[in-house]
């Protein structure tokens, strides 16, 4: 007679345990173990009990290949059960574990391999082959993709968050953290009378009172100095969108800005034409907007600038605009503007490009470059990679709950944000429709992508400071992971689903756009460290840094407003203080956006921080190892930038590991 130890751990959230019965069965390469109902003293699957019982067979059961749960009814309505993972101690003294981490309904048999990864390749046993299919064939049937929009990366073919399975929704306790969040603050809304009202803001002090309870300390900077150049250049580097400006070493020939025109603006007679060369100029071009037709507002299209902004570096290492022309065609009626127009001209001109650059925040960097191409890894991932997969270890706790996000956050922005924007959503889908275009793979990598843009010297731009040692200590983890995995290069091309996987996302989420460089396939090791690399750095820093910092630099309106309601200055001199107010959304507009704005800067509850794997999906003594040197490096990294911050005036915390999240959760 042998005995098998089985230790069953469920889960501690919400409604985890089940009242029914749970049995087992045991298979392995010697045979199998009989159907045993798993039955101790008092109630067995509490949630976050671990319990173990025993399983005898007549002999050993050879090297065990599979673990079957089957879950029988006791009381007669639903009782789903969630289970983490079993563990299994062999009578010749091994300990297998089993992972798990799923919810399990009534009558439903789940069968479990071992935590061990294997490549396909690899598989040598006809019943783990025969499994390894049958799961792809069944998560092929259970997700599929759909079209969002034409010329836009394709989505879960899921409408609605609860259409998921259990397991990728979020938790109860994080939808009742959303809600509460969202109707408190909705609530105070209400009660000011801001919410659905039409009217027009008298004076600017008067945004100050949306919410009264909810300032951070760089909302309230924002709010004091949002007039200031140099807040204005600082935002192009460390605010939440830091993806546009690149460095200028010649002029736009539809930028017709002279040396008159800036010389006074630069450091001791330094001319446009030296300043150029020594690095010191630097160009926002919005041409992408250019022909995007805006939406109506009250009978009458809105305007959307194609903006072009000149910037210098001056010799206090402070980045400031010194000129501004708001479309890309020169003529008469689209003056460049200078900061030695009119205060309100020239804050005007500001606003406007501030206007693009917050459309291109909302609707490219931040939901189409992180959101919804996270999106299309991780359904790529669900459907081409089996849990036994090693990418696929390395790479679920990276993808959390974006299916989730994503499915609530369409409707979301598209039904109440978009849809009052200065573009509307028919040009929002434009634009970002232009933008995958144009996106290739070196974008989304962060090295390539600041020295592409001229940025590698810049002073004081912390997003990339912090971005590159964050890289850098991701791809070292990633790297040490995949090679564990993938000895050469021949491995990396041997493994059909890995290939299957990066080109589905090619077809699926780049619409094989051959020009963008995205690969299409793996034939190396360091090709796959580097997609691995980008993967989980846009869940975590990137997502971060472009999703964290919007109640901070949106929540005071004229600072980031996605709408302004009036024509942008054709001519100088011809505008006041009330032309800024007039430019403005109405009350309830910008109460609605502030409360977007606040629901998304907030920190969950149930995070996990970038680092941690609390599912335990890996058994191996040298993954511990390695996860444990990743979660050393972070912590170094945010001692260094918790040490430059204390220096700093207004403190760049978006890219600090310890406020990092695994992966997209809101």
């Amino acid at each position: 007679m042998a005995t098998y130890k089985v230790e069953v751990r469920t889960g501690d959230m919400a409604h985890a345990g089940t009242m029914d019965n749970i049995c087992v069965t045991l298979i392995g390469t010697g045979g199998q173990s009989k159907k045993t109902k798993l039955d101790g003293w008092g109630r067995d699957f509490r949630g976050g009990s671990c319990r173990t019982y025993d399983v005898k067979t007549p002999s050993s059961l050879g090297t065990l290949l599979l673990l079957r749960l089957d879950k029988d009814a006791v009381l007669f309505s639903e009782d789903l059960w969630y289970c983490c993972s079993v563990q299994v101690c062999t009578p010749e003294g091994a300990a297998l574990l089993f992972p798990c981490y799923r919810w399990i309904s009534r009558g439903e048999e789940v069968e479990l391999r071992e935590a061990t990864p294997i490549k396909v390749f690899e598989e040598n046993i006809p019943l783990l082959k025969e499994h390894r299919h049958k799961e792809l064939t069944e998560k092929k049937d259970l997700y599929k993709w759909a079209v969002m929009e034409e010329g836009l990366p394709h989505k879960t073919h899921f409408e609605n968050e609860v259409d998921l399975p259990l397991e990728l929704q979020k938790s109860a306790a994080r939808q009742s953290e959303v809600y509460k969040t969202n109707m408190l603050s909705g609530i105070e809304l209400m009660l000011k009378g801001f919410i659905g009202s039409e009217e027009r803001w008298q004076k600017l002090d008067d945004l100050g009172k949306i919410f009264s309870f909810k300032e951070s300390a760089l909302s309230e900077y924002t709010a004091e100095h949002w007039r200031d150049d140099d807040f204005f250049g600082s935002q192009l580097l460390n605010g939440v969108n830091p993806m546009m400006i690149r460095s200028c070493k010649q002029l736009p020939p539809n930028f017709p800005v002279t040396n008159e025109m800036v010389q006074p603006f630069l450091d001791g007679g330094l001319s446009l034409q030296t300043a150029l060369k020594k690095g010191k100029i630097f160009l926002y071009d919005a041409k992408k907007f250019e022909g995007i037709p805006p939406r109506t507002y009250n009978g009458r299209a809105l305007h959307v600038t194609p903006g072009l902004c000149l910037l210098y570096l001056n010799s206090e290492e402070l980045l400031k605009p010194i000129a501004i022309q708001l479309y890309q065609q020169p003529a008469e009626g689209n003056p460049i503007f200078l900061p030695s127009d009119s205060e309100t001209d020239w804050l005007l001109a500001k606003m406007f490009i501030r206007n693009i650059d917050i459309m291109d925040h909302q609707c490219v960097r931040h939901l189409m470059n992180t959101h919804l191409l996270l999106e299309a890894f991780m359904i790529s991932a669900l459907r081409n990679l089996p849990t036994v997969h090693p990418i696929y270890k390395l790479l679920i706790p990276h993808f959390g709950k974006v299916l989730p996000v994503n499915v609530k956050g369409r409707k979301e922005l598209f039904g109440r944000i978009f849809i009052k924007s200065s573009l509307g959503n028919k040009g929002v889908v434009e634009l970002m429709r232009r933008s995958l275009s144009e996106l290739t793979y070196s974008d989304l990598c962060l090295p390539e992508n600041i020295s592409s843009r001229g940025l590698d010297s810049v002073p004081n731009f912390y997003y990339r400071d912090d971005g590159l040692k964050l890289w850098a200590i991701i791809n070292s983890f990633v790297q040490a992971v995949v090679e564990h995995y993938y000895p050469t290069n021949t491995d990396v091309q041997r493994d059909s689903e890995l290939q299957d996987w990066i080109s589905e996302i090619f077809i699926r989420g780049f619409l094989g756009n051959k020009a963008s460089g995205f690969p299409q396939s793996f034939s190396s090791v360091q090709e796959l460290v580097k997609f691995l690399t980008m993967v989980i750095f846009t869940s975590s820093g990137q997502h971060a840094a472009v999703n964290n910092g919007q109640y901070d630099y949106m929540s005071w309106m004229p600072n980031a407003s996605m709408l302004l309601v009036t024509s942008p200055p054709s001519t100088k001199g011809q505008s006041n203080m009330q032309s800024v107010l007039d430019s403005l959304p109405n009350v309830g507009d910008t109460a609605m956006v502030s409360i977007l704005g606040w629901s998304l800067s907030q920190e969950n509850s149930d995070r996990v921080p970038l680092g941690s794997y609390p599912e335990e999906r890996f058994n191996e003594p040298a993954l511990t190892q390695m996860i444990k040197e990743f979660q050393a490096e972070l912590s170094y990294l945010n001692e260094a930038i918790t040490e430059r911050n204390a220096e700093l005036q207004v403190p760049y915390t978006y890219l600090l590991p310890s406020q990092l999240d695994n992966s997209i959760t809101r």
